[in-house]
């Protein structure tokens, strides 16, 4: 459910990216951008810096970006140039190995290297590598592009670039990379467009970031985006671009307007919110609720319930407010302690919802547990009756590209039609968006929604493997 929550039984954010080239105090700047990337991973973060003598050197940790950096460790990385990364766990699990950037020492040059997203074909290339001698640090998927990079034969003499394109050629999946060296930063985005990944500009220097709320905190301006299939160069040159595929497409993941993304952001040229508020008045069109009131789940729920409530012509109200000091994360090993993590992180105004019949907003619903939940708080409160409305379709499949959604036993909607999955929730009535409804809220012709309609649009080589061995698919 949505990113107002951290709870079991909640869709978990991607991770983020962030680069600086030519900007004095490079890592401190990123430090204060990766602060506006928290929300898409609160379980690790680190810095890689390139020292003037061009030496790099990283600071990485588990927790959030104020417990692992400070004054001290932050003067450690000096330099114009580095690249920075939250994370949350996907592909790999979690532990201080898989935090990032990952930092190689090789003989044609050091570099550091930052991902956001996930490979689909990553089992196969990693028994390719170790049976050329790879020796893998990490459990991370990320890993494996270094690999590639590195195995060119120390006899061809290349540009890193060629070294780049190649290996880029052989991944598949969703991915938006940094990578950087002692004088450049190279960025690429996967030939789909599945991930975000922008370039900004800063005094005389560039900043890259996987959300353009960043840009607005480091006080850069919006230049473009990375394309699908492109590799930018940001050096002494200025900006370079190669296409390293020929096959693109535009298929940005729904998720990232739905519920990842911070509403200040804006992603292939439309903002975050606009595109939430707009996809609540079409959820009114499509499916009015007889209420007296439109109550949104906070946080990333509000712009779509404050649409719906406009279109509708139904007051919006503070129905839900949400505690903001309560830390991350609230996973509790009894049903009973997670219900009260709920109660901690949310609590019902019952001057507000008392004898009313409530809208009730949400972006999305996963497993339906926390959705249950504060349909019984809101209940209690005293409402009279709480029609749930979705400002998108049912989540009926696993995703492969780095949504840690990955069964199908998890998933409400996967076994059940709209009538049941209600009944699971205990709404009055129940209702989602339609996937037309996504295109016309983001005025595209193109968008991956793979977990909401099975069509995925890369090949998934072990994915599916796997998750049939696992019985999760």
């Amino acid at each position: 459910m949505g990113n107002s929550l951290n709870i079991q039984g909640d869709l978990h954010e991607e991770c983020g990216v962030f680069g600086v080239w030519g900007v004095p105090s490079a890592a401190e700047l990123t430090y204060y951008a990766l602060h506006s990337l928290q929300h898409r991973g609160q379980e690790g973060c680190g810095i890689v810096s390139v020292t003037p003598g061009g030496e790099l050197r990283r600071v990485k940790g588990l927790g959030l970006v104020s417990e692992v950096f400070n004054n001290s460790n932050l003067s450690t990385l000096p330099g114009n140039m580095a690249i920075g990364h939250v994370r949350y766990s996907t592909s790999g699990g979690g532990g201080i190995e898989n935090v990032q950037p990952f930092l190689f020492r090789h003989g044609s040059g050091d570099f550091a290297l930052a991902h956001n997203g996930n490979l689909v074909n990553s089992a196969q290339l990693r028994r390719y590598l170790e049976d050329r001698g790879s020796l893998f640090q990490s459990t991370s998927d990320s890993e494996i592009l270094a690999h590639l990079i590195k195995k060119t034969p120390q006899d061809i003499q290349e540009p890193r670039i060629e070294q780049i394109q190649r290996a880029l050629n052989m991944i598949e999946g969703a991915f938006a990379f940094l990578i950087m060296t002692g004088s450049r930063l190279y960025v690429a985005r996967d030939k789909y467009g599945l991930r975000p990944l922008s370039i900004g500009k800063l005094g005389d220097g560039y900043v890259v970031s996987s959300e353009t709320c960043a840009f607005h905190t480091v006080g850069a301006t919006y230049l473009r985006d990375v394309e699908p299939g492109e590799i930018v160069t940001i050096d002494h040159n200025g900006l370079r671009s190669r296409t390293y595929s020929y096959y693109k497409r535009h298929a940005m993941c729904a998720m990232e307007y739905i519920y990842f993304s911070r509403p200040d952001s804006d992603i292939e040229g439309m903002n975050v919110h606009a595109f939430r508020k707009e996809s609540g008045r079409l959820l009114w069109r499509e499916s009015p609720a007889p209420a007296d009131i439109v109550v949104g789940v906070p946080d990333s729920s509000l712009s779509a319930a404050m649409g719906y409530a406009e279109e509708g012509g139904i007051p919006y109200e503070m129905g839900l407010i949400k505690n903001k000091y309560t830390g991350r994360t609230f996973i509790q090993p009894s049903q009973e302690l997670r219900d009260k993590g709920v109660k901690m992180k949310l609590s019902p105004v019952g001057s507000i919802v008392r004898g009313k019949s409530v809208a009730l907003i949400d972006d999305s619903i996963v497993r339906g547990t926390t959705s249950r939940r504060i349909v019984r708080m809101l209940r209690e409160a005293g409402a009279r009756e709480v029609h749930v409305r979705i400002a998108s379709p049912m989540i009926k499949y696993p995703c492969f590209y780095g949504v840690d959604i990955s069964t199908y036993e998890e998933l409400l909607c996967s076994s059940r039609n709209l009538g049941q999955a209600r009944e699971a929730i205990e709404a009055d009535s129940l209702s989602f968006l339609s996937e037309s409804a996504l295109f016309e809220a983001g005025r595209r012709s193109d968008l991956c929604l793979s977990c909401f309609s099975g069509r995925y649009p890369t090949a998934l080589y072990s994915s599916i493997e796997e998750a049939n061995k696992d019985g999760k698919f």
